[in-house]
């Protein structure tokens, strides 16, 4: 899953043994390697990136690995909540110029360098926290405020390192991420549902007759088939009406937005192709569709520069 979390509190943890701030070149380092090892999709994305912007990629990515992995390999919402409150207070510390963790030593320098603010930030870690209180979101909009805090965030932070956040792209970027997060609850209806989570709205699963037995017993009936063709639907929907910010970022980003778009499009192709059977199986792209993607985010969006 992801790094190992209880070897890493031990070394840089609230009682850590290790005390002694890093270098910085050692606190590139360490979210390098982080970045690098845990996150496939992710690493293939860095290799599209202009070289002086990787790092900072890498900066961003180990913060969010990191409170994701307190959130989720936490023993229990009560450590969970603890060790999020000492997460923040890190970022905090960051922000006042006494950055202790090595992943803040690195991020400090990406902070000052594109100016960005606490707010992205601190917005992911309220979803970190909601994931450990609740279980299920009535309505579709309760489940885009959800992204508002999980998703939308990480959009925004790009956006400062391409040095290009204003309020048209960070609609557009928004859509996008919103898009990417819905894809990712249908791709992981039966992963959500093992830690105890159902992240398709609850009005939904009624409208399509969809009920809570039908997910313990994981049955993918027509009822079922016809709720993800629906949600399926939408989060394709928002990936699309996103797709203008290809245009609008620097050449030097346009690759990887076109990457994430299409990945995620992907992704919903292949839900469909199983007939929405994410039960039996998680729907995933084969390393060939990777490749291919990436040749055609390459070769429209960096070398051509062509307009989507």
């Amino acid at each position: 899953m992801g790094m190992n979390l209880a070897a890493q509190l031990e070394l840089y943890g609230p009682t850590g043994s290790v005390r002694r701030p890093p270098s910085a070149d050692e606190a590139r380092a360490y979210c390098r390697q982080l970045a690098r090892s845990h996150y496939e999709n992710f690493t293939v994305a860095s290799w599209l990136l202009p070289h002086p912007l990787r790092q900072h990629f890498y900066n961003v990515y180990a913060y969010c690995r990191w409170a994701d992995d307190l959130a989720d390999e936490a023993r229990g919402p009560e450590e969970a909540g603890e060790l999020l409150d000492w997460w923040r207070d890190e970022l905090d510390a960051c922000f006042a110029g006494t950055a202790r963790h090595p992943v803040f030593v690195a991020l400090a320098e990406t902070i000052h360098q594109f100016d960005i603010p606490p707010e992205p930030l601190h917005d992911l870690l309220v979803t970190f926290r909601q994931d450990q209180r609740k279980a299920r979101y009535e309505t579709f909009d309760d489940v885009l405020a959800y992204c508002r805090n999980s998703a939308n965030p990480v959009g925004r932070l790009v956006l400062y390192l391409g040095r290009c956040h204003n309020e048209e792209n960070v609609r557009l970027s928004d859509s996008i991420c919103t898009g990417l997060q819905l894809a990712n609850f249908c791709q992981d209806v039966a992963r959500d549902f093992d830690r105890g989570r159902i992240y398709l709205p609850q009005e939904s699963c009624r409208r399509f007759g969809y009920t809570e037995p039908l997910f313990v017993a994981r049955e993918c009936n027509e009822a079922f088939r016809a709720l993800m063709a629906h949600e399926v639907g939408r989060a394709d929907s928002f990936l699309v009406t996103g797709m203008p910010l290809m245009a609008r970022v620097p050449r030097a980003l346009r690759a990887d937005v076109a990457l994430f778009v299409e990945g995620g499009r992907a992704i919903l192709r292949a839900i469909r192709a199983a007939n929405y059977d994410v039960w039996s199986r998680r729907p995933t792209l084969s390393r060939g569709t990777k490749l291919r993607l990436v040749s055609w985010a390459m070769w429209k969006h960096r070398i051509l520069g062509a307009r989507p």
